[in-house]
């Protein structure tokens, strides 16, 4: 796995996701101005035995972008691993940094996209491109039997990745379906600050799904 992130970090395949990815990195957030950018592409992390991978879609500008890691130093992540705590997925109630203590349980979590895409939409060919990491992801991590994704594009990429017809998983919060590999494939809003604005989704329903989801893996 070490060997892929490598990989993953090194590419350079989309050269407009080069270009935006190192353009956010240059031109920073006010708030971030002091701090060092990663600007590359976001490999995963967590528990490389786990049985729950959390899928998202791609790094945020300012988060996985500025930190290296998804998920991370941002108010999705805030809200994310507040409710991973809860549900005793992980051993803290934040991720702001590499190298600040967290660790997961039973969980691995990437994004389908590895490099941040301008207005969060990727084309089609960039995400046929990074499906081979994901691939290379899925066979490392073999004992994942559920995959959380986060949001409905993730969730559609999910779907597009295992080849299920369009027609036989829509974007439902909480609903489940089966890949032919006999994995789980599970629809959940995104944790983002509409949604939780929006009461779309809370921290009581997240740890609800969070906990339907660990018991699934604790029988």
């Amino acid at each position: 796995m070490e060997k892929l992130n490598k990989k993953i970090t090194n590419c350079k395949k989309c050269p407009r996701l080069v270009h935006f990815r190192e353009k956010i990195a240059s031109e920073k957030r006010k708030q971030y101005q002091n701090e060092t950018y990663w600007g590359k592409p976001v490999p995963g992390f967590g528990d490389e035995k786990a049985e729950i991978l959390i899928l998202g879609l791609a790094p945020a500008a300012h988060g996985g972008n500025r930190t290296g890691r998804p998920f991370t130093g941002d108010k999705s992540a805030e809200f994310l691993f507040k409710c991973l705590f809860n549900s005793n997925l992980a051993n803290q109630p934040y991720s702001r940094y590499i190298g600040d203590g967290l660790k997961l349980k039973n969980i691995y979590i990437t994004v389908a996209l590895k490099c941040v895409p301008p207005f969060d939409k990727p084309n089609s060919e960039e995400l046929k491109s990074c499906f081979n990491f994901l691939k290379n992801e899925l066979d490392y991590l073999q004992n994942i039997k559920t995959i959380l994704t986060l949001g409905r594009i993730a969730f559609e990429a999910c779907v597009r990745f295992f080849q299920i017809k369009k027609n036989h998983a829509k974007f439902i919060h909480g609903k489940e379906y089966m890949t032919v590999t006999n994995q789980r494939i599970v629809a959940c809003y995104h944790p983002s600050p509409r949604n939780v604005n929006t009461k779309r989704i809370n921290e009581k329903g997240m740890v609800d799904l969070l906990m339907k989801i660990h018991d699934l893996h604790r029988k």
